[in-house]
């Protein structure tokens, strides 16, 4: 029973890592990333899609993300979803492929972007501490029905407390790398 929990408990920490490193993807440092459209939608037929559903997106160059629609009626509505995303870039087509080019960013944007990541960084670390919180409980609830021992419990909360120090570390060095790839020019 202890071993489900802090399985459980170890599974739902990692999805917060997952969820951490996928938000701080979209987070722009600067480079052409093809995550940095996933959040964009698209008109289409009368319901919104995302990008990936109605063009091909890559990469050109450091700097560039190419987009190339599958219809020609979808060319000039896609440029305009992208042009209109808070992404702040320019698309320009050329016949079927549209280019976007990612500017650099300057000194102001870098320190916002930092607080944005560092924001995220805390909600991972809010989350794995509800993880913690949630299966110390369980785990009180085990010994109030007396189905296991006080030591038991014990050893499993310095388990779980263990667990979530590891996660919490995790998290940080995300923050670190995704901090230092923000300032550099």
């Amino acid at each position: 029973m202890i071993d489900e929990i802090e399985k459980d408990a170890a599974d739902r920490m990692q999805k917060s890592v997952a969820a951490l490193t996928s938000a701080m993807a979209k987070i722009r440092a600067g480079r052409a990333h093809t995550s940095l459209l996933d959040h964009v939608m698209v008109p289409y037929y009368g319901s919104d899609v995302p990008l990936s559903q109605v063009a091909n997106v890559g990469i050109e160059d450091s700097r560039t993300i190419t987009v190339s629609p599958w219809e020609k009626n979808m060319v000039s509505v896609v440029e305009k979803a992208i042009m209109t995303s808070d992404l702040g870039v320019n698309p320009n087509s050329a016949g079927m492929t549209i280019r976007v080019p990612i500017p650099p960013l300057t000194e102001e944007r870098r320190r916002d972007l930092v607080k944005v990541a560092k924001s995220e960084a805390e909600n991972a670390r809010i989350a794995v501490r509800n993880i913690r919180r949630d299966a110390n409980n369980t785990l009180k609830d085990l010994l109030k029905e007396k189905e296991i021992s006080e030591d038991e419990l014990r050893a499993a909360e310095e388990n779980v407390q263990q667990l979530t120090n590891a996660t919490i570390k995790q998290i940080d060095d995300v923050l670190v790398d995704k901090e230092s790839d923000l300032m550099e020019v």
